[in-house]
């Protein structure tokens, strides 16, 4: 049996013209789009740590919801700054946006960092009415799926509010992750792995749930997109995977600019 190298299988930047430069992309776009907004609130503390804060953009009218995005980057990297510009589609269709950052990897353990984007989801849905979004890019993808898991660590009040989960290069089953050198910080057992797999548990909301995923992603994410769908197919009556033709790992996330684009409409249930 061949082999896999699992290091390969998740890296993004290497098979990605110009990978390198896209954290510097994000966040000269982030900047940009907060000095034009007027309706922001930055920094919103959920928590003790520096890290744990929250970034909020409203729309120019009441809000007919909550969007929530959660960032990627392994659970080991980035913060709510690189992605301010995301809420500017579903800003302009008259949701509220809220972008947490998380503390870190090895700093927080992986369970950690999914009980502190619950603390987030429950801080930030104090301050908007209406039905609540979840989505996150990567590891974000991950963390807004295991929201909805059993066990759960969301309250039940929230869990009600929750109408879609639209998971962009998510990642969903963390096994594969323990033969990586990532796993020097993020420090996965095994039974952790399984433990706060989305794949590997059983789906507790009623939401309707995307997996959305670029065409040109590494063939480990296109994977991790269908094993989500198919292990919780029997379960959650709206679930599906969308493949975006002409997009990979660092692109995917790009049209949550665009008030019309596919994605967008998906995220606030227009699909």
């Amino acid at each position: 049996m061949r082999k896999i190298d699992w290091d390969d299988a998740f890296a993004n930047a290497a098979y990605i013209t110009d990978g390198a430069t896209y954290p510097d992309r994000w966040r000269q776009n982030a900047n940009s789009f907060i000095e034009t907004q007027q309706q922001l609130e930055l920094d919103v503390p959920y928590g003790e740590h520096p890290r744990q804060k929250i970034d909020l953009f409203w729309p120019s009218t009441k809000p007919k919801g909550l969007v929530v995005f959660v960032h990627g980057g392994y659970w080991l990297d980035f913060n709510k700054s690189y992605w301010s510009h995301l809420a500017n589609g579903a800003c302009e269709q008259e949701w509220a946006v809220a972008i947490p950052s998380y503390v870190l990897a090895p700093e927080a353990k992986v369970s950690e960092i999914t009980q502190m984007i619950a603390v987030a989801i429950e801080s930030s849905s104090k301050r908007v009415d209406g039905p609540i979004v979840l989505s996150g890019h990567s590891a974000g993808g991950h963390l807004v799926t295991r929201m909805v898991c059993e066990p759960s660590p969301l309250e039940d009040n929230t869990k009600a509010r929750i109408a879609r989960i639209v998971s962009i290069s998510g990642v969903h089953d963390l096994r594969n992750l323990i033969h990586t050198r990532m796993n020097d910080q993020l420090r996965l057992s095994l039974d952790k792995a399984i433990a706060e797999s989305p794949a590997l548990q059983t789906p507790v909301a009623s939401a309707d749930v995307t997996c959305w995923v670029g065409s040109e992603e590494r063939p480990e994410f296109l994977r991790q997109a269908t094993a989500l769908r198919d292990a919780w197919k029997n379960h959650i009556a709206n679930i599906r995977v969308v493949i975006e033709p002409n997009r990979h790992h660092f692109d995917v996330i790009g049209s949550l600019r665009d008030p019309n684009s596919p994605l967008t409409l998906a995220l606030i249930g227009n699909p």
